[in-house]
């Protein structure tokens, strides 16, 4: 990947559909997700859709599922079906993978292997659709070989639309995706890199304390239109945490295309915005100095 030709970096879009056509959570939570967005009618694309899509944008985007058996009966899409599909377009896409934190011993085993053998460089966790505390001492197995495979836990913070004004929200717990719970992983972790997804309504405020005073704590802006980005986050990216925001979309509910246009229009420093577009997710991802 050569990041000198890139105009940006996506750390965060989603891997909805398998090549089977299989969907990557279940019609009811698809539909609220969709209506809590308004993305209805979205196209899910293929990975393959989707490298054509920031290729042509000059970007490359990091590519992820969410593994929820646990907690919601519905099979993942495969990791290794997303990893040998990104692997396809390595100008363009970062493979991520996800996997339940309930899955134990199995789970620790597929993560070592989806590094070694498919090249994944991350793990997206998601605590409310998983029903896990990130604190919790289930997933520190996991966590211990991300670390020492040297990849990313990125976990998602905050309210989810997925959910949303379903009876009882789907069955999903809000309190598990504050960002204060992750701040025990920093701790416990000191040399994993952690990226916090979307700003953490509504524990903002959380999120720019842990992200100041871990290490190796960032924050994604993924999920919300920047014209919705609480002050202090905009404050906090233009100074403080000026190396540890980075550009996310959540595409493709929301697409780059909407987001970068409503970003251009928010009070960013010029020296800063790029930082934010690439050269903080190039450090990060690809270990590469900008």
């Amino acid at each position: 990947m050569d990041v000198s030709q890139l105009v940006a970096i996506d750390v965060h879009t989603h891997a909805e559909v398998s090549r089977d056509g299989h969907d990557s959570l279940s019609p009811e939570l698809l539909a609220a997700s969709a209506d809590y967005f308004k993305a209805h009618g979205h196209r899910r694309p293929t990975i393959d859709e989707t490298a054509a899509y920031y290729a042509e944008r000059r970007m490359a985007a990091v590519v992820f599922t969410v593994d929820a058996e646990h907690a919601t009966g519905h099979p993942r899409i495969a990791n290794e079906e997303i990893a040998e599909d990104c692997a396809k377009h390595p100008d363009t896409l970062i493979p991520f993978a996800s996997i339940d934190p309930h899955k134990g011993r199995a789970g620790v085993r597929e993560a070592r292997r989806l590094v070694e053998r498919y090249g994944v460089r991350g793990f997206k966790f998601h605590p409310s659709i998983q029903g896990f505390a990130p604190d919790d001492r289930l997933a520190y197995p996991l966590y211990e070989a991300i670390e020492e495979l040297g990849a990313v836990a990125l976990f998602h913070t905050g309210q989810t639309g997925i959910g949303a004004r379903v009876r009882g929200g789907g069955g999903i717990r809000l309190k598990y995706s504050n960002p204060m719970l992750v701040d025990d992983v920093a701790v416990d972790f000191p040399d994993l890199r952690i990226i916090l997804a979307h700003p953490s309504f509504p524990w903002q405020d959380e999120a720019l304390a842990v992200a100041t005073h871990k290490e190796h704590v960032h924050i994604d802006l993924s999920g919300w239109s920047p014209k919705y980005f609480p002050p202090q986050l905009v404050r906090y990216a233009n100074s403080l945490l000026q190396d540890k925001v980075l550009f996310g979309s959540d595409y493709p509910v929301i697409t780059p295309d909407r987001w970068l246009a409503d970003f251009a229009k928010l009070d960013v420093k010029d020296t800063v915005r790029p930082r934010i577009l690439k050269d903080n997710a190039a450090r990060l991802l690809l270990r590469e100095q900008p």
